[in-house]
């Protein structure tokens, strides 16, 4: 989980709000994957490929494996950067996420999920990413 030999990167900046806290105004674990997801969106948007073109291009891309380690705490009204990496792209796209204390720079989650293409008409997943993906990635990758 690094930026060490990706693909495309996007980062984000997030205030968190109260309603994302428990009593302690600590970060429930289960929005994490939130914050994740507008990082993601952002990363995919960079190529035009967001959940929208996905769907419009015919494939769906559900998350099927996701990995959090939670390394510190966010809180309350706290400002966080969220780096989403790209990092595989011939199968499956493999995202790697960063999740640090904008102020200090200290990481409070290092993360990755994996989706997989599914032909929409046929409900079949992809073994290999659909040509539409690398279409997409060659208009923004030198």
């Amino acid at each position: 989980m690094n930026s060490r030999n990706s693909i495309l990167s996007a980062k984000v900046d997030i205030e968190i709000p109260f309603h994302d806290c428990d009593p302690m105004q600590v970060v429930w674990h289960g929005n994490y994957p939130r914050y994740m997801e507008v990082a993601r969106c952002e990363l995919l948007r960079l190529f035009d490929y967001d959940y929208g073109q996905m769907n419009d291009s015919g494939y769906l891309w559900p998350i099927i494996d996701m990995q959090i380690k939670y390394v510190g705490s966010a809180r309350f009204s706290q400002h966080i950067e969220v780096t989403a990496y790209l990092k595989e792209i011939e199968n499956r796209l493999k995202i790697d996420y960063l999740i640090k204390d904008k102020a200090t720079q200290k990481t409070l989650t290092k993360a990755y999920t994996v989706q997989v293409a599914v032909d929409m008409a046929t409900e079949e997943m992809q073994f290999a990413s659909p040509p539409i993906l690398h279409e997409k990635l060659a208009k923004v990758l030198p």
